[in-house]
């Protein structure tokens, strides 16, 4: 596993340094060598590392969720309202409404197994996502009008909501029986989340004022570690709570971290963020040369043009979805543009169940492998290569 260990990291930072060398996002050098260096290619890293690599990711991605409430400012949030809640769920719905009708062409699959294809496909990737608005709300990029809290707070939420259609639709496919209940957990999932986050914020916030109110010093990086513990906790209470009540986990971390925020003061919370901000540079690492490591390259090379249409005729759904949560916003033609390229990666939720259905047993398993993983390799690149190449010509720049 050491030895694993030291490939991600070395590889992964060394094509990531290449790749920003030329001008192209560091993500698209750590997705490619986390492919070469993966079980279909080259075939370097341990197995016991690959065995643990959905838990590695989330850690990964709790790194940066944090950070992200750390940056987040709610009185941003509430400026942007309606958009962002619309922004939570009606992309990805146009997407999955694109699969169903234009799947069963391309595939031959029935509708259900298209809506099976389109949830697979329809969530965002806040793995690559996130960062980036972290980045423009620190460098007040489209702040002026929220625009990167919006997306930062509809991203959020979309994976959420994509899961759960994503298991609802799989239980249609295998025969079985869907209640309103399961549809029902959607909103449940992010009230609750978001309520044990506020919760666990204002603990951690009482306990390090108690603490220092009787002279009992804790250091920042202390502080991080618990915090990072405690998110720890929040992500096991989700899957704890499974089949009892459902519960976001990572919506749970965010607003945890966006309590201890504003609770704090703002130069110990600009500290934490600080540290979060260092740690992400190993967990970006192992992050995505991952979830390029989970990508089977023998299906996108079997996928053909059929996969490819089917991508970014979808991709047309969704960017349609954003353009209609937009209606009635301040948002220029150039600041719409961006929401549209912000919300089109694709990477992390693909990787972790882009092949259930095969596992499964669904007849439509292999075509939607297929799909997500051309889906990654087109989307996340394409996505970052937008975000970061458009940011600074088609949003302003708050003074």
């Amino acid at each position: 596993m050491l030895l694993s260990l030291a490939i991600i990291f070395l590889v992964g930072l060394s094509s990531a340094a290449i790749f920003k060398a030329i001008k192209l996002p560091r993500i698209i050098g750590m997705l490619a060598s986390g492919i070469i260096v993966g079980p279909y290619v080259l075939d370097l890293l341990d197995p016991s590392i690959l065995g643990i690599s959905s838990d590695l990711r989330r850690i990964a991605l709790i790194i940066i969720l944090i950070k992200a409430g750390l940056s987040l400012n709610l009185s941003d949030l509430k400026k942007v309202g309606r958009p962002a809640v619309l922004m939570a769920f009606l992309p990805a719905c146009s997407e999955i409404v694109g699969y169903i009708c234009f799947a069963p062409m391309f595939f031959g699959l029935t509708l259900t197994e298209a809506a099976v294809m389109g949830a697979v496909l329809a969530a965002v990737s806040p793995a690559v996502v996130v960062p980036r608005m972290v980045k423009l709300i620190e460098e007040k990029q489209g702040t002026d009008k929220s625009i990167p809290q919006l997306i930062l707070a509809g991203a959020s939420c979309d994976d959420i909501f994509v899961i759960v259609l994503f298991s609802t639709f799989v239980t249609m496919a295998q025969g079985g029986t869907v209640s309103a209940l399961d549809f029902a957990n959607i909103p449940i999932s992010i009230v609750l989340g978001v309520l044990l986050g506020v919760a666990a914020g204002f603990a951690l916030f009482l306990l390090f004022e108690f603490a220092y109110k009787k002279g009992l010093k804790i250091r920042n990086t202390l502080k991080v570690i618990i915090i990072l513990a405690v998110a720890f906790l929040l992500i096991s209470a989700e899957t704890m709570l499974t089949g009892i009540i459902a519960v976001s986990g990572l919506l749970a971390v965010t607003a945890m971290a966006c309590v201890i925020k504003i609770k704090s003061d703002k130069a110990v919370s600009s500290r934490i963020s600080e540290k979060f901000g260092k740690l992400w540079i190993p967990a970006e690492a192992v992050l995505f040369v991952l979830v390029g490591a989970a990508v089977d390259i023998r299906y996108t090379l079997s996928a053909g043009v059929s996969a490819l249409a089917m991508i970014f005729i979808a991709l047309a759904f969704r960017a349609v979805g954003v353009l209609i949560c937009l209606i009635g916003t301040e948002l220029g033609a150039k600041e719409r543009l961006f929401c549209v390229i912000a919300y089109l990666p694709k990477a992390t939720v693909q990787a972790a169940i882009g092949s259930v259905p095969l596992a499964l047993g669904l007849p439509c398993g292999n075509a939607v492998l297929s799909v997500a993983v051309l889906a990654i390799i087109i989307t996340a690149p394409l996505g970052a290569i937008g975000i970061d190449a458009t940011c600074k010509r088609l949003l302003i720049s708050e003074k």
